[in-house]
């Protein structure tokens, strides 16, 4: 798929905050439809998502955690990445380079729901060599 000019001007705007698709059209110079259109053929291309975000620091009962993993063998970085993504509690997984093989970005309702993914999910994924929890105290201009 080319994504031309418009179509990152919609990326950026959209980016930055949620518009009406005729605020957009109107900003961008288009037509109300040639908006909806674009955003329609960016989703279905996989390019963008459209949804809300919460701030964890202002809602109750949201506890955001990184968890490092190591594999037992670097092969498995892709496959496990996958697999790990999957996860009910996992919002995100990235592949590092450096000290750990993967950081899973986990949103659980309090100390004893990270508990119960460290127990319940992570440890029944086989290929894990070693992990290192890391608890946000608190976080600033993070949405999820």
């Amino acid at each position: 798929m080319q994504i031309d000019e418009t179509d990152w001007k919609i990326i950026e705007r959209l980016s930055e905050q949620y518009e009406m698709n005729t605020a957009l059209a109107r900003a961008l110079g288009v037509s109300e439809g040639m908006i909806r259109q674009r955003i329609k053929r960016l989703q279905d291309h996989g390019v963008i998502r459209v949804r809300a975000l919460r701030n964890p620091e202002v809602l109750s009962n949201q506890q955001l955690a990184y968890v490092t993993v190591n594999l037992v063998e670097s092969r498995l970085l892709d496959e496990k990445a996958q697999e790990l993504s999957a996860l009910e509690n996992v919002l995100s997984v990235a592949i590092l380079s450096g000290q750990y093989d993967l950081m899973l970005e986990v949103l659980v309702d309090s100390n004893k729901g990270l508990i119960r993914f460290l127990v319940e999910q992570l440890s029944g994924v086989e290929g894990i060599a070693k992990t290192e929890t890391l608890l946000v105290l608190k976080s600033y201009d993070k949405w999820i």
